[in-house]
């Protein structure tokens, strides 16, 4: 077998060491992915995405790229363009096996008129409340159609007049003939085709009025693309038998094998399209690219890294239970692959003016700082002391509130970050008593890490006001407040418990000047604050905006611990 013994075993995987060693489907192994182009993927996508294509390469199978649209009504060309970009950013390519469901159309249009030959399928005009009626439930039987007996001539002429566009959509159905008290409901003569008159299709135009049901399109089309293991979430369990059933009236054709695993679920998110395409549509975020959405686009924007996403997809596993992701597992994955790949910068989001009254005016000294504190190949930058700078106004107290407070203090001390010893000697307040500037010395022999530089307690980062740059920082949190909102049985609507702080904008910030052109999609860690990166969308050369990406610490960690205390 040729699996990377690196990679984490699991149920499906041992699936498919036993078909090789068999000899099932020659020892070959072949995926697809098959996302729908209705709408943006999201990070439960990102599960199937590293699966399928992961399995690929870990068993030197191949992976298909190929789009289920059949739903022209819900489709665009948009969405078609995305989802390769995302595939492609997470690091997979599909080669040249990009196909369409439509691709198919004409072939899947020939096997549904074998299927009313054989007499396996008939055309049937019940409507929509009907057909709920003659479905029965999971306890009753359902009743037949009054249309199941209908001669094969008669299906097939309603089936041509169908395609030729001649009814209105919900006129009619192509059912399967498989049996309507069946103890799945999936198999109570199931849709095979419906109609979708006028509607453009973004492949194939205005060439067809009628489109098929995906449980009839998905298995065919698996077994025309040779595929091996159709890997599918959990909710499609219940379709495996009409899957099956599908492929065995078309012998002809390989036989696929249908495997199910669980869906993810992640906290503080939802990952239902209809309720992320609600958050949108009703502007309670500002698009499917939002940095709070759970969308690939969004956590990209955000500066999420493809790494750190593959990593929490083999982090969390392939199951066939169902749990629900804590949201820390993801930011975790993040914070670990740019703690040791962004470099470091300053930035102060809350500015205060300290002038060291000791430096003398119009002087500029260049200092050395290094880029990142473990990597020396990464090089080192020049930061700029002048006589006026910005410290954030969180790392100032008039007096200390207890011994552990590290950071300055009136009359007290402390290093600024790649710098000297500062004290502060003065304090300048407004006519409301807010304290808007610090007049302060440095100490010129506390430079580097000599033996005798003066011992302080605390090590602040800061920016020179002449030689920083005026930036905006958005700071982003948690979509959600509650960590279950689709579980929430307390509230009518899901949006009632939209996190009111998962979105904090920060103007007038201040980054130290290397950072003054730094490109679209940068990362970095901003010392003592977070990593942040350059937004893609928003950010121009003459005004930088920059996203926080995750703080430096879980700090729902505590929130969560409390809360499961009842505190």
């Amino acid at each position: 077998m040729s699996e990377d013994v690196s990679k984490p075993s699991n149920f499906i995987r041992t699936i498919i060491d036993q078909d090789i060693d068999s000899g099932k489907h020659d020892g070959r192994v072949h995926t697809r992915f098959p996302p729908e182009p209705n709408g943006y993927l999201h990070i439960g996508h990102a599960k199937s995405i590293c699966l399928n294509f992961g399995i690929a390469r870990d068993y030197s199978g191949q992976c298909n790229l190929r789009f289920d649209d059949t739903n022209p009504s819900k489709e665009d060309v948009e969405y078609v363009d995305s989802i390769q970009e995302d595939v492609r950013w997470l690091g997979f390519d599909w080669e040249d096996r990009l196909f369409y469901a439509s691709n198919y159309f004409d072939k899947l249009h020939g096997f549904a008129v074998e299927l009313i030959k054989q007499g396996k399928a008939y055309v049937c005009g019940l409507n929509a409340e009907q057909m709920r009626e003659y479905r029965g439930t999971l306890t009753e039987p359902g009743k037949n159609s009054p249309a199941r007996d209908h001669s094969v001539e008669d299906n097939l002429d309603l089936f041509a007049r169908m395609r030729k566009g001649e009814f209105e959509d919900g006129a009619y159905l192509l059912r399967a003939k498989i049996d309507m008290a069946h103890p799945n409901m999936n198999m109570r003569d199931p849709a095979l085709y419906r109609i979708r008159k006028g509607a453009v299709h973004h492949q194939t135009g205005v060439q067809w009025s009628i489109y098929p049901m995906y449980d009839f399109t998905h298995p065919i089309s698996d077994a025309m693309e040779g595929i091996t293991h159709s890997l599918c979430t959990l909710e499609f369990e219940d379709h495996r038998p009409l899957y099956d059933w599908v492929l065995d009236q078309l012998p002809e054709l390989s036989h696929p094998q249908q495997i199910e695993f669980s869906r993810l679920s992640l906290q503080y998110t939802v990952m239902s399209k209809r309720k992320l395409t609600e958050l949108v549509a009703g502007n309670f975020v500002s698009g499917w690219d939002d940095p709070r959405m759970p969308s690939i686009t969004g956590l990209r924007r955000r500066g999420y890294t493809p790494t750190s996403i593959r990593e929490f997809c083999d982090r969390i596993g392939i199951t066939k239970s169902g749990n629900t992701i804590e949201m820390g597992v993801l930011e975790n994955c993040i914070r670990e692959d740019l703690n040791a790949n962004a470099p470091r910068a300053m930035a102060v989001l809350n500015p205060l003016k300290v002038v060291i009254e000791n430096f003398p005016e119009g002087d500029a000294e260049t200092l050395p700082a290094a880029n990142h504190p473990q990597n020396e190949s990464m090089g080192t930058r020049d930061i700029v002391l002048t006589r006026e700078v910005y410290i954030d106004k969180n790392d100032f107290l008039e007096v200390a509130p207890n011994k552990k407070f590290k950071r300055l203090v009136s009359g007290g001390e402390v290093r600024l970050r790649n710098a000297y010893v500062i004290r502060c000697n003065e304090m300048i307040k407004d006519d409301a008593g807010e304290i808007i500037e610090l007049r302060c010395t440095y100490d010129p022999d506390t430079l580097g890490k000599n033996p005798e530089d003066r011992k302080v307690k605390g090590v602040i980062h800061w920016v020179s006001a002449n030689h920083s740059h005026e930036v905006e920082v958005r700071l982003y949190d948690r979509l959600f407040s509650d960590p279950m909102p689709e579980a929430n049985k307390e509230v009518e609507d899901f949006k009632d418990l939209l996190n009111p702080q998962s979105l904090e904008i920060l103007t007038g910030c201040r980054v130290e000047n290397s950072l003054a052109n730094a490109p679209a999609g940068a990362r970095f860690q901003f010392e003592r604050e977070g990593y942040f990166c350059v937004d893609p969308v928003d950010s121009t050369a003459e005004s930088l905006v920059f996203n926080r990406t995750v703080t430096l610490r879980d700090s729902w960690a505590k929130i969560e611990a409390q809360a499961k205390q009842g505190k």
